[in-house]
């Protein structure tokens, strides 16, 4: 699936583990949308985003909240001054699904600021 592909659903309640994907279709997900990894646990992907200050930092902060209200998919995020880590996991299946991959996807589109 595409990065387009993925820009162009939206997230859909997803419950139990049944709704989560594989390692497979992960790294599929992954090789469309760059810079995204799996985080250590391998239950979620994280991306660091750079900036050169702290206003363009919190802008991007607030991009990121109306992407999340709007999908109804809330991701972690770890803000520094010029920095923010912004990790994905779908905590209903306990680890990974199609909505992490679409709010990463969405995400993407808001660079460069």
């Amino acid at each position: 699936m595409s990065i387009e592909s993925l820009r162009a659903q939206h997230c859909q309640p997803r419950k139990g583990k049944d709704a989560g994907i594989g390692a497979d279709a992960a790294a599929g997900y992954l090789k469309d949308l760059p810079g995204w990894a799996k985080a250590g646990d391998g239950g979620s992907i994280a991306k660091e985003f750079r900036f050169g200050d702290y206003f363009h930092t919190m802008a991007f902060v607030n991009a990121v909240a109306s992407i999340a209200h709007r999908e109804d998919h809330h991701p972690d995020l770890d803000v520094h001054y010029n920095r923010c880590v912004v990790s994905y996991s779908t905590h209903d299946v306990g680890g990974l699904s199609l909505n992490d991959f679409i709010s990463a996807a969405k995400v993407e589109d808001l660079l460069p600021l």
